[in-house]
């Protein structure tokens, strides 16, 4: 057995921590990323932040609580971290993957210092369960959770797809675990902020969906690959059966699905909030973008000039991002 796999390094504070790196990607993220580094600091001897250029307090205060900081031109989150992947010289046993509104406490700490450095060779991959809360409720209905991902993988075995949006890391082989404590996402900016985020993402979402519909690059870029059997479990149910509904019809029954019979209706005012949010007005966007877009492919006679046309609508790189995959 490598001994680095095991190996414990002293923390700047004199904890114990993993052979371990973390890379998180920021944007603007003052709000967030001091307590995100402090928990981090737990487990972690290395910690990385990608910045997208912040206008904030970011990078002063990620820099101020240990971290290292790098900047790089953000194009997806995919693209952003797979260029922190080959470009931050990871040499760690370990690889971890956080955002930055995310947290864990003491519970999850202890378990990852105490159980990583026992396991065989063949467990490659570590998934840990989420919870996440909106409008400081957790979200305990609707089968939001726990959703399991994996998050800490052995340095060399993990990959992240090159994807649009719902990019998971896939081992490339081994075994993975799962630990039983959580961690929580737990953003802390306004609806406002989050609607936004969502209008984009929906965009994004809809050129994976039409990428894979028109076999623009040819190949299925939507391939059902990674991020644990759950995750492959509603990649398949959205590839296979919804993305095919009729117009609207799929936000409807998703909706009524996720809040009926797997009870969101029982959760707290944001969590029911969340729901409706997430469950349906996101949703019903994805569908008219989609839409959109696909009115604009109407007349296109190959999958060169859809291209063209998806990245004038959209303003993203999408030949760029492929021909760098």
């Amino acid at each position: 057995m490598d001994d680095m796999s095991f190996s414990h390094l002293s923390g700047n504070d004199g904890d114990m921590t993993l052979d371990l790196t973390v890379i998180v990607l920021t944007k603007n993220e003052e709000v967030h990323i001091e307590r995100c580094i402090a928990a981090l600091k737990r487990v972690a001897a290395r910690i990385v932040v990608v910045d997208s250029f912040s206008d904030d307090a970011t990078v002063e205060l990620a820099r101020k609580g240990g971290a290292e900081v790098v900047q790089h031109a953000f194009v997806n989150h995919a693209a952003q971290f797979q260029w922190a992947l080959d470009n931050c010289d990871v040499k760690t046993a370990w690889v971890m993957r956080f955002d930055a509104d995310e947290v864990f406490g003491e519970d999850l700490a202890t378990e990852i210092l105490t159980t990583l450095p026992t396991l065989s060779c063949e467990v490659t991959g570590v998934y840990l369960r989420r919870r996440h809360y909106f409008q400081g409720d957790w979200v305990r209905h609707g089968g939001r959770y726990p959703l399991i991902l994996l998050r800490i993988w052995r340095n060399g075995f993990g990959r992240i797809e090159q994807r649009w949006m719902d990019e998971h890391i896939v081992l490339q082989s081994g075994e993975a675990i799962t630990l039983t404590n959580d961690f929580s996402d737990d953003n802390l900016m306004g609806v406002n902020w989050w609607c936004e985020k969502h209008i984009g993402y929906a965009t994004r979402e809809a050129v994976d969906v039409l990428i894979a519909s028109y076999g623009l690059f040819g190949d299925d870029r939507a391939v059902m690959s990674g991020g644990g059997r759950q995750a492959r479990s509603r990649r398949w149910f959205k590839e296979k059966f919804y993305n095919g509904l009729p117009f609207l019809l799929g936000p409807i029954l998703y909706f009524s699905f996720r809040f009926i019979f797997q009870g969101g209706f029982l959760d707290s005012a944001g969590g029911r909030a969340y729901h409706i949010l997430q469950g349906l007005w996101y949703r019903t966007l994805v569908d008219v973008r989609k839409r959109e877009l696909e009115r604009l492919l109407v007349n296109c006679p190959d999958n060169r000039s859809r291209i063209f046309v998806l990245e004038e609508s959209t303003k993203l790189p999408i030949r760029d991002f492929y021909r760098s995959d």
